[in-house]
């Protein structure tokens, strides 16, 4: 179950070959291959569990003969395991008889048995004592919950995580955790957050289990790029070394994100065409897709407006390699939703922008507040007057 260093975690690479057998945008003589590849590692680590819910949800064909063999082989070596257990506690110390649970718990892992392994690394977990094995096991379960895509489960045992670091650690699985937590909040839309964690891992990233360095690189500059200002986005991502190395690796996006800086906003369009297909295959981007679109468009807009008081429809639409009836109809549903601040004179084909007032948004805000206390005031001596 572990990834070795440099590689990611076969059952990792399972998970994202069933969310492409289930997605709708993959052709189906992929998923022709795509399920040859799924059925034979199910096969090979005797994943009944799983199998049965794929035939269930009609991914996989019901193949009897090889569910009964896969059963048989369970039944084996969990037999083998449960002596292995009781020999350990007869006969051998506290050390051998957590590593005799905790081989039992990645069989259980193994074979996709999503509920019994929880129980068995909680079994596991009271007999370990050193902080640095109990954090093992939250990343084993952290494994777990991303290849089940169980967010609550992930989301506790991050919390878990971090309680265990207050009784020590080593800055390797604090690291390791940065990744972890970054990945969450990039899975559950928090992009913000993601990019801060993911920025911070960039030169101590040893998390190859969960996905090679280039598909780290990737989600960075992606969060990063919808989440930092100008100034950071230089500092931290265009001129960091670790990323220039693998960018270049990486279909568009280097493109993607030299474009965006360099305001050549043609070339950015065209780089980020080319990386949709990417990320709408992704499996933790793949929920978000519309809403990143969206996100990538307020920035590129914004920043080419932040230049201008005004400026015509054509300029702009020429400017992005577009036609003006779509560049009209994409800034009327930003406008509209709040999203950039200006307004179209459509009779003369000119953009005005309108920027908030910083100090004067502060100003109002400051009279609203004092209002609301003035209120909760009057309402207390009326209490006290009482």
């Amino acid at each position: 179950m572990e990834g070795e260093e440099g590689t990611q975690q076969p059952h990792l690479v399972l998970a994202h070959k069933l969310f492409l057998l289930k997605n709708r945008d993959v052709q189906d003589i992929e998923k022709v291959r795509l399920k040859d590849e799924v059925f034979a590692f199910v096969k090979s680590d005797d994943m009944a569990p799983l199998y049965e819910s794929l035939v269930a949800d009609l991914v996989l064909e019901m193949d009897q003969a090889v569910l009964d063999s896969m059963r048989a082989n369970i039944d084996q070596e969990l037999k083998k395991l449960d002596e292995k257990i009781a020999d350990a506690e007869e006969n051998l110390g506290e050390s051998e008889v957590r590593e005799a649970h905790l081989a039992k718990s990645l069989f259980y892992i193994q074979i996709g048995d999503k509920e019994k392994a929880l129980e068995q690394l909680k079994e596991t977990e009271s007999k370990t004592v050193a902080v640095g094995q109990k954090m093992d096991l939250v990343f084993y379960t952290l494994r777990l919950g991303f290849f089940y895509m169980d967010f609550n489960l992930i989301s506790k045992s991050i919390d878990k995580a971090k309680n265990l670091f207050e009784e020590g650690g080593d800055w390797e699985r604090k690291n390791r955790l940065k990744v972890y937590e970054g990945l969450y909040c990039m899975s559950t839309r928090n992009f913000k957050k993601a990019a801060d964690l993911f920025l911070d891992s960039i030169s101590t990233f040893t998390t190859y289990e969960l996905f090679p360095y280039d598909t780290f690189i990737f989600y960075t500059v992606l969060t990063s790029i919808i989440t930092l200002d100008r100034v950071s986005l230089k500092q931290k991502v265009v001129d960091a070394p670790e990323i220039l190395t693998v960018i270049g690796k990486i279909p568009y996006l280097s493109e993607f994100l030299n474009s965006l800086y360099d305001c050549q906003y043609k070339l950015f369009f065209s780089a980020f065409d080319g990386l949709t297909e990417q990320i709408r295959l992704d499996r933790y981007l793949h929920p978000h897709f519309r809403y990143y679109m969206r996100e990538v468009r307020t920035v590129v807009y914004s920043q080419f407006l932040e230049s201008y008081k005004s400026v015509t429809v054509e300029a702009m639409a020429r400017a992005f390699g577009v036609t003006v009836e779509f560049i009209d109809l994409e800034l009327s549903r930003f406008i509209a939703a709040g999203k950039l601040h200006c307004k179209i004179d459509k009779v003369a084909g000119v953009l005005e922008t309108n920027r908030p007032d910083a100090k004067n948004a502060l100003y109002q805000a400051t009279i609203k507040q004092g209002d609301f206390l003035l209120n909760r005031i009057q309402k207390l001596s009326r209490v006290i007057d009482l």
